[in-house]
Parts: C-alpha cells; sequence; structure tokens
C-alpha cells in the first residue's frame, strides 16, 4: 500500500510528503512509544536511508545538502 507521509522540515518549515510502500501495521509499529517498537530499519526494511530520515526527522535530501553540501 502506497502511504502519504507529510513531515515538517526543522530546516525550512515548509511541510513536506513523501509517497512511500508502507503498511498500516509498519505505522501502527512507529507510532508507539520508542521503548515499545523495533529499530525504524526493522519496522520499515524496505525503505531506503532517505525516506527513514523523512519518517523521523522530517529532513529530505534537499535539506541535508542545504546544510553540508
Amino acid at each position: 500500500m502506497v502511504v502519504e507521509v507529510k513531515r515538517v522540515s526543522p530546516l525550512s518549515g515548509h511541510t513536506n510528503s513523501m509517497f512511500l510502500d508502507i503498511s498500516a501495521e509498519q505505522i501502527e509499529e512507529w507510532n508507539k512509544p520508542p521503548s515499545q517498537r523495533r529499530y525504524i530499519q526493522e519496522i520499515f526494511p524496505n525503505l531506503n536511508e532517505d525516506e527513514r530520515e523523512f519518517i523521523m526527522t522530517g529532513y529530505t535530501v534537499a535539506d541535508w545538502k542545504a546544510m553540508h553540501g
């Protein structure tokens, strides 16, 4: 299932979105308190680092390039 995930960039303050191939069960687990869930790479093994970073922090690839060149 493809889900639109929206996050606010801590760098720009803009709301960005990504369409990610994730399930309702994965979302449900991610929304649990950190002490009650697995690591993000275990919950979303099908996503790449940039997609997982977006879920965790809201930073986009463009944000990282702006911050680190």
